[in-house]
């Protein structure tokens, strides 16, 4: 783990364990258990307990009376509702971002645009979620609302451990592709009705087929996904990654 300078031991600890989480390396219904993983990382309990509580407050563990903390599962209705609330946040964030667009947000738009193709061109799926990631919130960060960006953020983190099934139910690296060119096509018009709309279509492609589809499909697609992430490379899986419960009693020290 990086050893970030101005990093206290618990902001250390809080972003390793996110990372872990959001690469799917300690998947869905994990249990977290402090004393392994104070142990496994070289600290104490305490920068442990303020590092899950971070991860609490933002919805990626659920801390209960018996289990401990657990890394959240999303039913396919939490998916669906996430989803849901997304397709709104980003609907504001572009009509209030389009029209202050600047040269700057555009290039750094089209940059991102390229960076999906490059991905793309080379199956690095991580990356083009990456670049993807930063391309959504780029229009919220223009939107100039700070209490807008800090909703979505959170929003866009509690998803993050199922975005390997949400690329399932989207299709096709092309396809999004293709439709991010037309909303940032859009905003280069400054049509911001027409932005809106592709950005709306855009969001609901994988709420269509998430209706599509039973619970049981849902739970399925999203244990194949966590069975990838933890496949190690030259397996059909993403590379260097832990098994589960490795994953979860961490893997390197912290620091002490």
């Amino acid at each position: 783990m990086p050893d970030f300078e101005n990093q206290t031991l618990w902001e250390k600890v809080y972003q390793h364990l996110k990372t872990e989480i959001l690469e799917n390396r300690i998947p869905p219904g994990t249990v977290i258990q402090e004393v392994p993983l104070a142990e496994s990382l070289g600290v104490s309990r305490g920068p442990i307990r303020e590092a899950l509580g971070r991860l609490a407050a933002e919805g990626l563990v659920t801390v209960t009376p018996r289990r401990g903390t657990v890394v959240t599962a999303l039913t396919k209705r939490d998916f669906l509702e996430a989803y849901q609330v997304r397709e709104a946040l980003e609907a504001l964030a572009v009509s209030l971002a389009v029209p202050r667009l600047t040269a700057d947000d555009f290039a750094h738009l089209d940059r991102l645009m390229d960076e999906m193709d490059a991905c793309a061109a080379r199956d690095e799926v991580t990356g083009f979620f990456e670049a993807n990631s930063a391309f959504h919130e780029a229009f919220v960060v223009a939107s100039g609302n700070a209490k807008l960006l800090e909703m979505y953020r959170l929003l866009i983190g509690q998803m993050g451990p199922y975005r390997r099934p949400s690329a399932s139910l989207r299709g096709s690296l092309a396809v999004s592709i293709s439709e991010h060119r037309g909303i940032l096509d859009a905003a280069h018009a400054r049509d911001t009705q027409a932005t809106i709309e592709l950005v709306l279509d855009h969001v609901r492609v994988p709420q269509r087929r998430l209706q599509a589809i039973s619970d049981a499909q849902f739970l399925d697609e999203v244990a194949a996904r966590s069975a990838d992430a933890a496949r190690p490379a030259g397996e059909g899986g993403t590379g260097d990654v832990q098994a589960p419960v490795a994953a979860a009693t961490g893997s390197g020290r912290v620091g002490a």
